[in-house]
């Protein structure tokens, strides 16, 4: 997929792109959805959403293969947020800033807890089932998944059911080893 990408970046442009407005305007909220869903956080998600059209601006991919760009990238540059452990410390300054008690405490740390645990089990999958899973998770029909992740549309729905499986099979490995 890394191959994929730099094939499509292809040189960098003198300027900025004339459509990246345009194509900001229409794909940024998918982009920070597919961020949120792997990340949690819509803050976090706005920030990789940023990098993802800092880098955009410099391809020449075309427009109409924008948002699967842009949404692959968003998968990529979130997962990596999570492997690099970056979110560890804004945890815990959000943590430490929280002002009040959510009504029902062990709902929400019991919730937190489960969402961390998918993520982290999200992360130790292989890039291009965790990046489908999430694309298709994200809204993404199969053909837009397709497109992205240079599949044929048929074998969209295979690879989004071994990647669910083989997120189960890790958080049942972990869950286990407990």
């Amino acid at each position: 997929m890394k191959q994929l990408l730099k094939e499509r970046e292809g040189a960098v442009p003198a300027s900025v792109r004339s459509d990246l407005e345009h194509i900001f305007r229409a794909a940024y909220p998918r982009v920070v959805g597919v961020a949120a869903r792997v990340l949690g956080s819509r803050d976090e998600a706005e920030d990789v959403a940023q990098e993802t059209f800092l880098a955009f601006g410099r391809t020449t991919v075309p427009a109409g293969e924008a948002v699967g760009w842009l949404c692959v990238a968003a998968a990529h540059t979130a997962l990596n947020h999570l492997r690099s452990g970056r979110r560890r410390v804004s945890r815990e300054e959000a943590a430490s800033d929280r002002v009040g008690v959510a009504p029902d405490v062990a709902e929400t740390v019991v919730a937190k807890e489960e969402q961390q645990r998918v993520r982290a089990a999200l992360s130790r999958l292989p890039r291009k089932q965790a990046v489908a899973l999430v694309l298709r998770h994200s809204g993404l029909s199969y053909a837009e998944v397709a497109a992205a992740l240079d599949l044929s549309p048929a074998s969209v729905g295979t690879t989004v059911r071994r990647a669910e499986s083989a997120l189960r099979e890790e958080l049942n490995r972990h869950a286990s080893s407990r």
